[in-house]
């Protein structure tokens, strides 16, 4: 229990390092909290510094979210304390502890944490993402609608109750992080991929 509680410690603190922050300041770029949409997150990065920038910051996120679970995974840590790993893992990207809490909005720190869960969960949700991009050419759209149906791919695969607790949990926090995006859906005037 005392391993599992400190690899909980663990995510939350890998969590709350930034990588659109630390990329940004890496490659001289402004603070993505300052311009664009003021979201510390790859989209926003690669409006301001280009394809490598956001390309960084993706791949800083995403296994951020998948280091933590994969450690608790190769531990063999019981499913309840996994999904509190995988949780604190992404509750650090959201509200990280070094940069005044005001962290991204998720994404790909969750597909991080889907991944080190079950590889099958991953590419469910990526293939689920690639379709409504493709079909709708709207980033937020394509990642709201793997977030909704990700537990319902949880279950399908009968994952453990407290991961797909988890898998819900993420999903629910993910759309209160695109509450503006929901608006902007709603309204007709949300972004589109290459716009």
């Amino acid at each position: 229990m005392e391993q599992s509680l400190l690899l909980v410690l663990f995510a939350y603190l890998l969590g709350s390092l930034s990588a659109a922050i630390i990329i940004c300041r890496l490659m001289g770029l402004p603070d993505p909290r300052t311009v664009a949409s003021k979201n510390p997150g790859a989209t926003n990065v690669l409006r301001i510094g280009g394809k490598k920038a956001a390309a960084l910051t993706l791949l800083g996120d995403f296994l951020k979210g998948l280091i933590p679970v994969l450690l608790g995974v190769l531990l063999a840590v019981e499913p309840r304390y996994l999904a509190l790993i995988g949780l604190a893992a992404f509750l650090g990207h959201l509200f990280p502890l070094f940069f005044a809490f005001k962290g991204g909005k998720g994404v790909a720190t969750a597909l991080g944490v889907m991944l080190g869960i079950s590889w099958q969960l991953a590419v469910a949700a990526v293939l689920t993402w690639m379709i409504v991009a493709r079909l709708s050419r709207i980033s937020s759209l394509s990642a709201l609608v793997a977030a909704l149906l990700a537990p319902l791919y949880g279950w399908y695969l009968d994952l453990d109750n407290a991961l797909l607790l988890l898998l819900m949990m993420m999903s629910l926090l993910l759309m209160v992080r695109h509450h503006g995006n929901i608006k902007n859906l709603l309204a007709g005037t949300e972004k589109r991929i290459g716009g």
